[in-house]
């Protein structure tokens, strides 16, 4: 008997059950594929109306199964970002702000059309500079750092769990400061009397560990964005380095690259 092929009674070819698999992977790579676009309508206001089309709809606008969309908006179901409610359909419930990687802002200077940023203080004084930080803001090794832990609240929900490192020279101005309701960004521009030049950023996914989370209110082991950034002066002194912790189902990162041959 052939192996690929199970033949039936009338003896013809019947699919294997390894080909069977095989569409049902395919069926489960369209659902993502389609989830991915129609995410991206959701978190850009592509439904104004608050509600989706319906699957038959939308299955046809896409050219898929209603199976394939059934199970593209499970995944949007399981991702916070659209609910099925009785005699309604699915409606829009994302909470997903933008973060543009374009230009070097703070964070209430990036969101606030969006609502009013506030920060809670969790810890702020001096610290001995773990050595990769010192070497980063160019300070000499063992000395201290200003070292700032903030919660940040976007229109009192939890967004981001800030850890900043500055330059104890620059940082302890600081300490009298409006932390609460005001930018490190825009301080540290009035208080050196120059403006912030660049900044080097890595972004990548982690898992929130359990102070993180708790801080956050997100699930422990929920995948979080981190942002480490090291912010320089206008004259080159980097001067602020901080490792940001968002909440991924709260914020989306944004930027426009050009191709330089």
């Amino acid at each position: 008997m052939p192996t690929d092929r199970i033949r039936d009674h009338g003896g013809q070819g019947a699919p294997t059950v390894a080909a069977h698999r095989t569409r049902r992977r395919l069926r489960a790579d369209q659902a993502r594929q389609l989830a991915d676009v129609l995410r991206r309508q959701l978190l850009t206001g592509g439904f104004p109306a608050g509600a989706l089309p319906h699957e038959s709809a939308l299955a046809t606008d896409y050219r898929a199964s209603r199976n394939t969309v059934r199970q593209a908006l499970d995944l949007l179901r399981a991702e916070g970002l659209v609910e099925r409610l009785p005699g309604v359909g699915t409606v829009v419930v994302a909470e997903k702000y933008p973060h543009g990687l374009d230009r070097l802002m703070g964070l209430a200077e990036t969101l606030r059309e969006h609502g009013r940023v506030t920060n809670e203080v969790r810890t702020v004084g001096p610290a001995p500079a773990p050595a990769p930080v010192a070497e980063r803001l160019h300070v000499p090794p063992g000395s201290d750092v200003l070292y700032i832990e903030r919660l940040r609240r976007l229109n009192g929900l939890p967004l981001s769990l800030d850890l900043t490192y500055l330059p104890l020279d620059v940082g302890s101005a600081l300490l009298g400061c409006d932390l609460e309701n005001t930018d490190v960004f825009r301080l540290l521009e009035d208080l050196t009397g120059q403006p912030l030049g660049h900044a080097e950023i890595t972004l990548e996914a982690v898992n929130a560990d359990a102070h993180s989370a708790a801080v956050l209110q997100a699930p422990r082991g929920a995948a979080v964005l981190m942002l480490e950034r090291l912010t320089h002066l206008a004259d080159g002194r980097p001067v602020d380095l901080e490792f940001i912790r968002f909440r991924g189902d709260r914020i989306t990162m944004s930027g426009l690259l050009r191709r330089d041959l």
